[in-house]
């Protein structure tokens, strides 16, 4: 089974860099999305959880949308989170998101209010039907409270525009078994399941540590899709202390001091994130090293 990869292959869900009054740090975008291109990407997912998405305003949003996509131009996909627990929010946002020129749409189940899979199915299926740009579903279940089910992936995946899944299941049998009877591309949503994901069938990552290690993700997957296995799984090892270590606390945190001790704007996070604290730099220090990254 060939199934092909319809925002490419290497994506990370970009943070959103706020200056210490509170404010987005426009130009610190334009950089940081400038910065994953030269960094190995075939897309940019904004305005997701690493994005800070709970805490920034509809027009705030936009704007990073049209921000991103002038700075990256035609050649690199632009998705955007545009879901919410409520469907006919989240319907009206899809549509403010496509007509900011987005590629596509990220959206993810509906969270707290825990909906049966009916209203999952439908919610879905609403905001699918609300614009023309495809879509991919995001499926984290330890975030929004209750999962996708296999059995409503497979129904979703027969809607013209539901185009991909990121997955963050932590189900790699479940992710087997789905790619197995329907065919629906696979974006990891967990960096340290990047390679398993591969090894099932994923045809790609939405990923958050492409901010640091985006080259090596992209050799990694290069190597993977080329057949040599030994090769992805070599690169896989050296970045398990920065896969692990991104995720020592809330991963936007992490990986905006990340980029802060690169030289890069990560930023301040908004409340009620809060930033990393001195003893987590120093941590973050050295699993950065320990995974190759040279810092000044």
């Amino acid at each position: 089974m060939k199934i092909e990869a319809p925002f490419g292959r290497m994506l990370t869900a970009m943070v959103t860099p706020f200056k210490a009054d509170g404010e987005i740090d426009w130009a610190g975008i334009e950089k940081l999305a400038d910065h994953l291109v030269k960094n190995g990407h075939d897309g940019i997912a904004v305005n997701g959880t690493t994005g800070e998405a709970p805490t920034t305003k509809s027009s705030e949003k936009i704007e990073i949308i049209k921000v991103v996509k002038k700075v990256v131009g035609p050649k690199v996909y632009v998705l955007s989170g545009a879901g919410d627990n409520e469907t006919s929010y989240s319907v009206n946002q899809a549509q403010r998101v496509a007509e900011a020129g987005a590629d596509g749409l990220l959206v993810v189940t509906p969270y707290y209010n825990k909906p049966p899979q009916a209203g999952i199915e439908a919610h879905f299926r609403a905001v699918a039907d609300a614009t023309d740009l495809p879509m991919m579903l995001y499926d984290i279940p330890g975030r929004t409270g209750v999962e996708i089910e296999s059995d409503t992936i497979v129904r979703l995946f027969e809607h013209p525009r539901i185009a991909a899944l990121k997955d963050a299941k932590g189900n790699v049998a479940a992710t087997s078994w789905v790619i197995k009877r329907c065919g629906i591309p696979v974006y990891s949503g967990d960096d340290i399941l990047n390679l398993p994901l591969l090894s099932v069938g994923a045809v790609g990552f939405v990923s958050v540590c492409g901010h640091t290690v985006g080259n090596d993700l992209k050799a990694m997957l290069n190597a993977w899709f080329a057949g040599d296995a030994t090769k992805a799984l070599e690169i896989h090892q050296k970045l398990l202390p920065i896969f692990t270590g991104t995720f020592r606390t809330q991963g936007a945190i992490l990986t905006k001091a990340a980029l802060n001790m690169m030289g890069l704007p990560g930023g301040t996070t908004r409340l009620p994130l809060v930033d990393a604290t001195p003893a987590q730099i120093e941590q973050l220090r050295k699993d950065l090293i320990a995974g190759g990254i040279s810092l000044p």
